[in-house]
């Protein structure tokens, strides 16, 4: 009974060092450019199971300083793919998530927003679905009856590596766990013998909404708004070849004139498409939140 405020002070200290911990490496990362950042960031404990040792009681709260730091090396070199800077990016990420989820087996945000980071294509992210798939089955590992954890990882196969067959079993496999959503055995049925068409992923990521996670919900939101302007990109190019190249290329005037456009159209984030006038092709822009678009040879036109 008396061992609790004893370890009152304690706590406070360690609370403490976390919190000077966070604020001096976002002062650092201010105030160094970032590739400066970058290189300082290989300083840190490579080893997940050297980290967990020189750590002894205070594993969970390292590990929050080590999800933070992968949250500010994903955030950085987003930023900069976005500023079109040349050089590798995401180096640090996996090994990052992977000592953090080391250090705290139990992370749960760890492993399920951690995948999706490393599954992002590139540029814009890692492009490492295999990487995700790793992640994930540590966390299975660590605790095999979360069917999320399995569900995920056949989201990774479906979503990004496009194997329908892998993407089944595993969406079979959480369909086996306690407390499994009764829709995933239907769902892994669909995998085996429906091809890559975008209601079965929105199907998916409308499920993920749900989620008790905010990120998860964020990522889930944004992917469906990508599913959108895939629909709308698809529409916007039959309008084009249906008018036809005009004056030598396509342009949003001929559709515009014709009164099919009220102006250049947006996409569901609201940032203009771009248009290539020699092959009327539209994208999204680089600017755009949802930019980079997933591979479009998952959603076959």
């Amino acid at each position: 009974m008396t061992a609790a405020p004893a370890r009152l002070p304690l706590a406070g200290l360690a609370l403490a060092a976390l919190a000077g911990a966070i604020l001096l490496q976002a002062v650092r990362d201010l105030r160094y450019p970032r590739n400066e950042a970058l290189r300082a960031g290989v300083l840190y404990v490579r080893s997940p199971e050297a980290m967990r040792r020189l750590t002894f009681g205070f594993q969970a709260l390292a590990a929050d300083v080590y999800w933070v730091r992968a949250l500010q090396h994903y955030g950085g070199d987003r930023l900069d793919a976005r500023a079109g800077a040349a050089g590798p990016r995401y180096q640090l990420l996996y090994p990052l998530l992977d000592i953090a989820t080391t250090l705290d087996p139990y992370f749960n945000i760890a492993y399920r927003f951690g995948a999706i980071f490393l599954g992002e294509p590139s540029p814009g992210g890692p492009g490492r679905p295999d990487q995700a798939v790793a992640l994930l089955r540590k966390g299975i590992a660590a605790m095999p009856q979360k069917w999320e954890y399995y569900h995920d990882v056949g989201f990774v196969y479906y979503w990004r590596l496009r194997d329908y067959q892998a993407a089944g079993h595993w969406f079979q496999r959480a369909a086996e766990q306690p407390g499994a959503p009764n829709w995933l055995p239907s769902l892994a049925a669909s995998m085996l013998t429906r091809s890559n068409d975008r209601a079965t992923a929105r199907f998916m990521w409308q499920q993920l909404l749900k989620s008790e996670q905010a990120w998860i919900r964020t990522s889930a939101e944004r992917s469906l708004l990508q599913i959108e302007a895939l629909d709308q990109l698809d529409q916007l190019e039959a309008a084009l070849r249906r008018v036809g190249a005009q004056g030598g290329g396509y342009a949003w005037s001929s559709l515009i004139a014709r009164g099919l456009l009220r102006g250049v159209p947006l996409d569901p984030a609201g940032v203009p498409y771009e248009l290539e006038p020699s092959t009327g092709r539209v994208h999204v822009g680089p600017q755009s939140p949802l930019w980079p678009m997933p591979d479009e040879t998952v959603h076959p036109r």
